[in-house]
């Protein structure tokens, strides 16, 4: 069995008297795409911020690359912290730089390279997600498609072993989210970089994904886990089966 990049054991996660989910345990091993997935409001969003260090859990432990990310402070933290990448739902580019200089600010803030190598790797980054030809653009002059592109470029600019994508597929048209998810397949395969993806697009989740696990805000928590082709399939879970089947319920 590939071995373990992030494991969560009985995590919790309360807001004041709000329990957000309770009792999750899962595991991400290396070199796999796994999607997190479930209906507005599951606290899809919220497992993303305690697994890449943004807040604690209000109970259990996440151990990412075999650090415990929620204990780490100082140096400790930013070594962590370079070896993983995030790509936000809107990209979050800076729109007064280009392309080039925005996959380059991480490079800048975490490496002693010089100018003229930054923009190489950054450069190298751009075309490996089909935008070397667009490096002098501003964020305002590409099309949504190209935004997600470049916020991935951007994620991978230290070269990370875990790549997080927050909805990546959010807003845009099937033949862009489809492409999408071809490029994010590829970038698994041609880098071994492991892919945590949050999501609720079905067509993504099934193209995707080798594994998931799936919250459920009524539940408070998973209601399921395993590969998501064989969840749709197999699984008699009448939630689950609703969420893969596009049942009404």
């Amino acid at each position: 069995m590939a071995d373990s990049v992030i494991r969560a054991e009985k995590v919790a996660m309360r807001f004041g008297g709000n329990t957000v989910f309770q009792d999750v345990s899962f595991e991400v091993r290396r070199g796999e795409v796994f999607v997190i997935l479930g209906g507005s409001g599951c606290g899809k969003s919220t497992l993303l911020k305690l697994l890449i260090g943004l807040m604690p859990p209000s109970e259990g432990r996440i151990a990412v690359l075999d650090e415990e990310i929620a204990r780490l402070a100082g140096q400790a933290r930013r070594d962590l912290l370079r070896r993983i990448g995030v790509m936000w739902q809107s990209g979050a580019l800076l729109g007064s730089l280009s392309l080039l200089e925005n996959v380059m600010l991480p490079i800048e803030a975490h490496t002693a390279l010089p100018e003229e190598a930054r923009a190489l790797v950054a450069g190298s980054k751009l075309g490996l997600v089909g935008l070397g030809d667009a490096t002098a653009r501003l964020p305002a002059e590409i099309s949504g498609g190209m935004v997600k592109r470049a916020g991935i470029a951007r994620a991978m600019a230290l070269d990370p072993e875990i790549l997080f994508l927050d909805e990546p597929s959010a807003g845009l048209d099937p033949i862009t989210s489809a492409g999408l998810d071809e490029l994010i397949l590829s970038l698994a395969r041609e880098t071994g970089t492991t892919f945590v993806v949050v999501t609720h697009e079905l067509q993504s989740i099934l193209a995707i994904g080798d594994r998931c696990i799936m919250l459920d805000k009524e539940a408070r928590g998973m209601i399921a886990e395993g590969d998501p082709k064989r969840l749709k399939e197999e699984s008699t879970h009448p939630t689950v089966r609703a969420f893969f089947h596009r049942e009404a319920r």
